[in-house]
């Protein structure tokens, strides 16, 4: 398939009524960068997994480092990426386009999944190409839908990966690694899908709602 073909995948394909959540493809991706700052920050890292079937497949993972001209020393301390930590790295556009070559036309799933996805874009402009069209989902959104309304709860307005993990008790281990975040995020968006069918049953379009 052509590359540019992920831009012209049919909007209405994603809400086709017969398509399960089980057989919808979903790549669940995080990115490190070297801060918050959508124009000056770049991405040091994008780590995604795909999510099909129930099923996380760990072996058909994706990774890649790409090479930096920025440098944040205060952000290294959260993701633990240095400046010389990997000897080759892919330029960036080598590296958007190995994973827009993984992404293909999946529905992505991200923690806080704007923040990602705007970062991703914008390097995608600075190379010359197109935004993603690709729909996405929010865990982060998607778990206060497993929430109990309640005078007698007091909800957040924003929850963390932490809180997630905490809440789902997701194993932390690998935590602030784009792949290890991708993982954990794969893991909560699982649980938040059986959390919900607790309450009805769900469809992809739902989802979405």
């Amino acid at each position: 398939m052509s590359l540019f073909n992920f831009w012209q995948k049919e909007e209405e394909n994603f809400f086709d009524e017969n398509v399960t959540i089980e057989e919808t493809r979903f790549v669940v991706l995080d990115t490190e960068t070297t801060g918050f700052d959508f124009t000056n920050d770049r991405i040091l890292c994008i780590g995604a997994l795909v999510l099909q079937n129930g099923t996380i497949s760990v072996q058909d993972s994706f990774e890649v480092y790409i090479e930096q001209d920025h440098y944040d020393e205060s952000t290294a301390q959260i993701h633990g990426i240095l400046k010389d930590f990997v000897v080759k790295r892919p330029s960036e556009l080598e590296a958007l386009e190995q994973f827009l070559v993984y992404l293909g036309d999946a529905i992505i799933i991200a923690h806080h999944a704007y923040f990602d996805i705007t970062m991703i874009n914008k390097a995608l402009e600075r190379n010359g190409y197109p935004e993603l069209k690709n729909k996405a989902l929010d865990t982060g959104v998607l778990y206060k839908k497993t929430l109990i309304k309640s005078h007698l709860f007091e909800r957040k307005d924003h929850y963390s990966l932490d809180d997630l993990a905490d809440k789902f008790d997701i194993s932390k281990k690998d935590r602030h690694t784009a792949l290890g975040d991708a993982y954990i995020t794969a893991i909560a968006f699982l649980k938040i899908i059986k959390k919900l069918r607790e309450k009805k049953e769900v469809s992809l379009n739902q989802l979405f709602k």
